[in-house]
């Protein structure tokens, strides 16, 4: 990351000295003033994000205090098992693994990750080379990549906080490339490695999943434009309340004191509203430098010209920031979506795609490092192309599903 972070500022400075030489003598005052924007930029955006990430801390720390999670990995075992037949040479890793993917599935970032590595540990005890990815490791690093969240609170926040007229908007056509992103990676996945998916729990699971996103699917293209963004808000509002009162409910059931443990995680919410100020201003100002050099612009219309030639539609090459910083760094695409954002608006098809992009998958090169690094593998076998495969599929999902819902 520290690389691609040099990269971009000194790629900036050069492409400024190139438009100096050319006559441009306003380049380096315009660079510099950028630098200056991004940074307050970074700085407005998180601070503007205390509220809510305060607010959802807590209502997560309710699921957590709650054992929602648990209750949830229960259903997802049986899948689980089918799709790594290695957590049977260990016996205790099938629990942190459904965990951890219950967790991905309800937004429970701060759980997800330390049950990641727990899961990760418990699966490198059944590992006869423990310095090589088993098949069961590389499955479990393609599904984090890739794994479908049904409550995309972040992308929602940033949305939100920069002003969109209905936040969850989004949410379904982010549920479906996401959804592409986790079959291709499964599929490319268990290919590679020879496993059956003819399994017939495997295949009702998807079967029904995949039939309840074509019905909603159908629902809002097929409808007049209008009842179609209506319908669009009330399904992802709607499923983030019936979220909100399955948080209440399940905290009640166990008797957790709902009060106490909304507060102290809204206190977590409002650390990391602060913490990410620093990853914020990085990558905004890095970005910013290859905007204002004219690289970003250079390669931006290089990609223009080229989809043009072939007689396509141009409009998601806006976008495209996010989907080439995705797989490489998780806060420098979020540094990106707010840049296409600010820079197209919110509400725009750039701005909407780039939320959903955002959405589909997770950062591939950072789970890899962090989750294999954790128990000291060095060889990750195919894990990175079948992540990677998994990635394009879910970008380039969301520009097609972009185009289908909102143009």
């Amino acid at each position: 990351m520290h690389r691609l972070f040099s990269l971009f500022f000194l790629v900036g400075i050069a492409g400024a000295v190139v438009q100096l030489l050319t006559g441009d003598i306003e380049a380096p005052g315009r660079l510099i003033n950028a630098l200056w924007e991004s940074a307050n930029l970074a700085v407005d955006v998180s601070l503007g994000l205390i509220g809510v990430l305060a607010l959802w801390s807590g209502l997560f720390r309710l699921a957590e205090a709650s054992q929602l999670a648990h209750r949830v990995s229960t259903w997802v075992t049986p899948v689980m098992v089918r799709l790594m037949p290695g957590i049977a040479r260990s016996p205790g890793s099938a629990a942190p693994v459904s965990m951890n993917l219950a967790a991905n599935m309800l937004g429970l970032d701060n759980a997800a990750t330390p049950l990641g590595l727990k899961a990760m540990a418990s699966l490198q005890e059944g590992n006869p080379n423990p310095r090589q990815a088993t098949n069961s490791q590389i499955m479990f690093l393609v599904l984090n990549t890739s794994s479908v969240t049904l409550v995309p609170v972040t992308v929602l926040l940033f949305r939100a906080q920069q002003g969109a007229a209905d936040p969850a908007l989004v949410y379904l056509p982010l549920l479906m490339a996401t959804t592409i992103s986790t079959l291709i990676g499964v599929i490319v996945t268990a290919r590679v490695q020879k496993l059956p998916l003819a399994s017939p729990l495997l295949l009702a699971v998807a079967g029904i999943w995949l039939a309840v996103l074509a019905l909603l699917g159908a629902i809002v293209l097929v409808a007049p434009a209008e009842t179609a963004n209506t319908f669009a808000s009330l399904l992802g509002n709607g499923i983030l309340l019936l979220v909100l009162a399955v948080f209440f409910i399940a905290a009640w059931r166990s008797g957790v004191d709902s009060y106490d443990a909304f507060v102290e995680g809204a206190k977590e919410g409002f650390t990391l509203a602060v913490k990410i100020i620093p990853y914020l201003v990085a990558m905004l100002t890095a970005i910013a430098m290859l905007r204002a050099g004219g690289v970003l612009g250079l390669l931006l219309e290089g990609i223009r010209v080229g989809v043009a030639a072939l007689g396509l539609d141009t409009r998601f090459v806006d976008a495209l920031p996010v989907a080439l910083l995705k797989p490489l760094s998780g806060s420098g695409a979020r540094a990106a979506m707010v840049d296409v954002m600010q820079t197209h608006g919110v509400d725009s098809l750039a701005g909407r795609m780039a939320a959903v992009m955002q959405g589909s998958t997770e950062t591939t090169f950072y789970v890899l490092t962090v989750y294999f690094g954790s128990v000291g593998i060095r060889d990750f076998r195919y894990a990175l192309w079948c992540g990677l495969a998994a990635d394009a599929a879910g970008l380039i999902s969301a520009i097609f599903l972009s185009y289908l819902f909102f143009t």
